[in-house]
């Protein structure tokens, strides 16, 4: 088993402090420490440094280098480009394949945490055990409180049988992102799992998958595999990989698990996707350290972030994230703490890259 740390996106949506320098999942939220560190250190319960992959850009490689020096160069998987999970999948499956095309994968998201490590690690192997028997796509989802937006959703159908103490369910039905009605009603009677990824499948099985449903996908990735390892694999690689069209993976993976199977993940799986995850999440696992010079009057639940020296003071709000930076400020309710990938998209369009 190889499990694969997935980080390649920015994180707009916890700007400012989340910047294309330095996104999201290398900032010191949790104690010091940053969310690949985290993940990294879950995975040494199991793995080698030398056992442990990433796959992300030349920029963000760089970061995670200096962050675990551990982790060799030659497990990086560095993309070309920014072309969506789909191509990025993709050719985390190709540097695999020319590894050990049989030797099963764990792909596993950066920006999350997962508690306890410990089923965590049990849920990987548990994984490998049944890709090497079934040969099935594997994937992973948990029961939602209450309608999740914005997310996918798989509906589970037969249990199987002596998987180690994990509910594990064959496939039944996968659900687009719907209407509020709809995921409230889902979640309420608990019959469907809001997909939370971790993919896992062999590097062949995967391409096999490619061929069938994307080949203008697949064939750009078999010309980077004769290319890999040779003197033209750096310029064949990006040719190659500029000719695939972006696209979500699960283009390919949803025909795939209409005869996979979907687990129900036996671990808390906490997104830091907003402030108000972060809020909720970091908080409740004590990872979260106000200011030090922080005065709160008749105020609560506020998630603050601010310079060290710089003194803050909050007087009759409650339910805010104020996120002070030295070049920006952002101040909005949690509740509305999506929407925070609105100013990126502002900034874009009016061309002010430095406060991107």
């Amino acid at each position: 088993m190889r499990p694969v740390i997935i980080c390649g996106g920015i994180g707009t949506k916890v700007w400012p402090l989340s910047r294309r320098s330095n996104p999201k999942h290398f900032l010191p939220l949790l104690k010091g420490k940053s969310l690949f560190q985290y993940n990294v250190k879950s995975l040494r319960l199991k793995f080698k440094p030398s056992e442990i992959y990433v796959q992300t850009t030349p920029n963000q490689a760089l970061i995670a280098q200096h962050q675990v020096p551990s982790i060799p160069k030659k497990n990086y998987f560095i993309e070309p480009e920014m072309r969506n999970q789909g191509p990025a999948t993709g050719f985390m499956a190709a540097k695999l394949f020319k590894e050990d095309p049989d030797d099963p994968f764990f792909l596993v998201q950066v920006d999350d945490l997962r508690e306890p490590p410990r089923m965590f690690i049990k849920t990987i192997e548990e994984c490998e055990r049944l890709v090497k028997r079934d040969k099935k796509l594997i994937t992973g989802g948990f029961v939602p409180k209450y309608g999740v937006m914005g997310v996918d959703y798989l509906i589970p159908g037969k249990k199987l049988k002596n998987t180690g103490g994990i509910d594990i369910y064959q496939m039944k039905k996968w659900i687009w992102r719907g209407s509020k009605e709809e995921t409230d009603q889902r979640a309420q009677k608990g019959l469907a799992f809001v997909h939370a990824n971790h993919y896992t499948w062999t590097p062949r099985l995967m391409l096999d998958a490619y061929r069938r449903h994307r080949p203008d996908w697949y064939n750009p990735l078999q010309k980077m595999i004769k290319a890999f390892d040779t003197p033209e694999e750096e310029r064949v690689v990006r040719k190659e990989y500029a000719k695939m069209p972006k696209g979500p993976a699960e283009e390919v993976t949803i025909h795939e698990l209409e005869k996979g199977y979907v687990i129900k993940l036996p671990f808390r799986w906490l997104d830091i996707g907003t402030w108000e995850s972060a809020n909720e999440h970091l908080k409740a696992n004590g990872y979260y350290t106000p200011p030090k010079n922080l005065i709160q009057i008749d105020s609560e639940n506020c998630f603050v972030h601010a310079p060290k020296k710089k003194m803050v003071g909050l007087v009759g709000v409650k339910d805010l994230a104020i996120i002070d930076t030295p070049d920006a400020v952002l101040v909005c309710k949690l509740s509305q703490s999506g929407r925070v990938g609105e100013i990126v998209k502002t900034l874009e369009k009016e061309d002010k890259n430095n406060f991107l």
